[in-house]
């Protein structure tokens, strides 16, 4: 989603130094109840700012997200609540491409915001545009992707899970389940998240693990990737996705195959939800898109207005890994339905 920014008047007053937040606490934050509806900001912004009694900010959400993804859109809802409640006027941006996201970096920095939250998917391609933010003086954090480098990129703060651990933790649970041959879909190449969690589950997992690099911007070329693998090789007993769209296009594929493995995605969607209530989804792995958003966004709120770093600036704060299973999908269904997991 390409959509430009819209100009403002200059930036408030510098940020705090970094250095004098970093004896600041974890930040506690207060999810708002299901039901609320997703605002940019603009309606409900100036009560909030009244609220709050600081003046309103302009802040820039960046991500690689593809249009129309479930998981980016749970970002993006989180964002947007924590946008409303601090009386920010919030702008998100995307472009699954490094080059692309990398411009709309270099867009929010010419448009002189007074924060930026960004993933870091691919790092090289955003590291140039990084330090233009930098030297402009604009602070930002980091969310989703890029645990490894945010902090060697002078980002304030990071919000996301570490996924090599979460492929271990996934590696551990397939050994549990007694599972054979786990075929790791990636959907998009070089992304160093997926690449680290298929690495993860490679490391701990004890039976064999292979890759399968696939399109996930055509998913009709994923369902037909997968299913072709199935084919060849029916010993594979596991399909492991990393993405809830992916997944469920997994579902087909197995069916199409008339292959006996079972189904287990990183990332959760509402009918992922639904999928593994059904059982044609072993289990998902959480890591709480919505809140990555919500925390991103507040957490420049906080530091502009309080000088607040979360894990003091040096330690990320993880959203996940949850393991979301048969046995207590219930638990997280009801949130699904109102679309904040």
């Amino acid at each position: 989603m390409n959509a430009s920014l819209r100009p403002h008047a200059p930036r408030s007053s510098a940020p705090p130094a970094r250095g004098a937040a970093l004896a600041a606490g974890a930040v506690a934050v207060c999810l708002l109840v299901a039901g609320c509806s997703a605002s940019d900001g603009s309606d409900a912004g100036t009560e909030a700012a009244g609220r709050a009694g600081t003046a309103r900010i302009k802040v820039a959400l960046v991500t690689h997200g593809e249009r129309g993804d479930a998981f980016w859109d749970l970002v993006r809802k989180g964002a947007q609540t924590a946008a409303a409640k601090d009386g920010i006027e919030l702008t998100y941006v995307s472009d699954a491409t490094g080059a692309g996201q990398a411009e709309l970096l270099r867009d929010a920095v010419r448009d002189r915001v007074d924060g930026i939250a960004v993933t870091l998917a691919k790092p090289e391609a955003m590291k140039g545009a990084v330090a233009d933010a930098m030297a402009a003086g604009i602070p930002m954090v980091g969310l989703n992707s890029g645990i490894d480098d945010w902090r060697s990129y002078g980002l304030l703060e990071y919000f996301g899970q570490d996924e090599s651990l979460t492929g271990r933790a996934l590696g551990d649970k397939l050994d549990a389940l007694h599972a054979q041959h786990a075929l790791c879909v990636i959907h998009e190449q070089g992304n160093v998240a997926l690449e680290a969690r298929c690495a993860g589950v490679k490391k701990t997992f004890g039976g064999r693990t292979e890759m399968l690099y696939v399109d996930g911007a055509d998913p009709k070329a994923v369902t037909a990737s997968v299913t072709a693998r199935l084919r060849q090789d029916p010993s594979i007993d596991e399909v492991v996705t990393n993405g809830a769209e992916i997944g469920l296009e997994a579902v087909k594929s197995v069916k199409s195959a008339g292959s006996k493995a079972r189904i287990a995605t990183f990332d959760l969607s509402k009918n992922v939800v639904k999928a593994v209530q059904r059982g044609d989804v072993q289990f998902a792995v959480d890591q709480q898109p919505y809140l990555q958003g919500y925390l991103a966004v507040d957490s420049l709120w906080l530091y502009r207005s309080n000088g607040n770093l979360s894990g003091g600036g040096e330690a990320p704060v993880l959203t996940g890994p949850a393991f979301v299973t048969k046995e207590n999908v219930a638990e997280v269904a009801k949130y699904a339905a109102d679309g904040t997991r």
